[in-house]
């Protein structure tokens, strides 16, 4: 009886899957149709070819083992390029795929109340992006984004994306705003991330590859929960921040950095766990404000400074400062080779910040005065280099 009903799940199981329906599409029209009628394990194929941006919403569900997914025809043989004035393809259905699609050369706008944006995963739910290749593409404003993860989904993935050579804007946010709910469990892997120029905005900001939340002083508090491991950043000088981690319990895991001019920084937030990673050439390579940071087992080498914990406005979780002076964070057993300086314990000491940010949206000090305290330095190993710790 037993091997019965095993059987009959077997076959139950199978006719669902066989059921499983493909679209082969050419237009926005067909896409919508498809969409309006897929079903799990159902999926929509684009045709191979050139387009110009769409402007499409991806609002079928699958399950966990029958995603609904939107894939190229053949992987890399889609190609989007053109203006974008909106989002291109937003994803609201949960447990869907957008899989082997190219932007290539888009320009990203902003006019109409619109903004220009290629991908959006918005309140959805175990979606994933993977196999897409995002090269040339151009923001026309300051902190424009490709690919936004928002709202209060959760356990959504981008990985084994391609991010090369990308202008004046940011590869991947995960959007946090001043609500108390934001997208959980977001997990970046195995993504590349290359050849990004400094961008041409004032005081060169706006150009991170990961951004993990937006605001430092109203946002640092919120626990985001994201995951950025064992992704390749190569040659990434769009800013002072390849990584910008501005929100709290964040993990950033086996990342490695090569040749980049920016550095792994914790801007903003708390508790967040530096793993692992490894940084060899470029400036410097971690920076962080913010309290009860774990930073631990990263190999960084050939750089100006390997570790920076800097001055703050601010100290705690509960005081308000445009940087909050790192305490209570852990910096152990991290291999430090070929730098001029190891560990820096108070950097930027005295900065005055007047007329450099706005007071009113970033209510704040303006003197960055507050040292770091209570921080633990153990077990770290320096070979090679000028000035192991200096405190200044």
């Amino acid at each position: 009886m037993k091997r019965k009903l095993t059987g009959m799940l077997m076959l139950l199981l199978f006719a669902q899957v066989s059921f499983a329906k493909s679209y082969l599409i050419h237009n926005e029209q067909e896409f919508k149709a498809a969409n309006d009628n897929a079903r799990p394990g159902d999926v929509i194929r684009i045709a191979n070819g050139t387009y110009a941006p769409w402007a499409v919403t991806l609002s079928a569900s699958g399950t966990k083992t029958q995603p609904v997914t939107l894939t190229a025809e053949t992987v890399g043989k889609v190609i989007f390029t053109g203006d974008v004035k909106q989002t291109l393809i937003k994803v609201t259905g949960n447990y869907a795929v957008i899989n082997g699609i190219n932007f290539t050369g888009c320009k990203l706008l902003k006019e109409d109340g619109k903004t220009g944006l290629l991908i959006n995963l918005d309140n959805t739910q175990y979606s994933k992006i993977t196999n897409c290749y995002f090269e040339k593409n151009r923001g026309t404003v300051q902190f424009m984004g490709l690919v936004i993860v928002s709202g209060t989904g959760q356990h959504n993935q981008i990985a084994h994306c391609t991010f090369n050579g990308n202008i004046d804007e940011l590869d991947i946010q995960v959007k946090i705003t001043k609500t108390a709910d934001c997208p959980l469990y977001t997990l970046i892997n195995n993504n590349v991330f290359q050849n990004k120029e400094k961008v041409s905005w004032k005081v060169f900001n706006g150009g991170e590859c990961v951004q993990v939340g937006q605001d430092p002083v109203l946002l640092g508090t919120r626990s985001p929960k994201t995951t950025v491991r064992n992704n390749q950043f190569t040659r990434c000088n769009g800013e002072g921040e390849v990584i910008s981690n501005k929100s709290s319990d964040n993990k950033y895991i086996k990342n490695v950095f090569e040749n980049c001019d920016g550095e792994l920084v914790m801007r903003g937030g708390h508790d967040c766990l530096i793993d692992s990673n490894t940084i060899k050439g470029g400036d410097s390579g971690i920076r962080i404000n913010g309290t009860g940071h774990t930073v631990t087992n990263n190999t960084i080498s050939d750089v100006k400074t390997a570790i920076r914990l800097m001055y703050g406005m601010a100290k705690g979780k509960n005081e308000v400062g445009f940087y909050i002076a790192p305490n209570g964070c852990l910096i152990q057993n991290n291999t430090i080779s070929n730098a001029t300086t190891g560990i820096l314990v108070g950097d930027n000491k005295n900065q005055d910040w007047t007329g450099k940010f706005d007071t009113t949206r970033y209510p704040s000090r303006v003197m960055q005065d507050v040292p770091p305290t209570n921080n633990k330095f153990d077990n770290n190993k320096f070979t090679g280099v000028t000035n192991s710790i200096v405190y200044q």
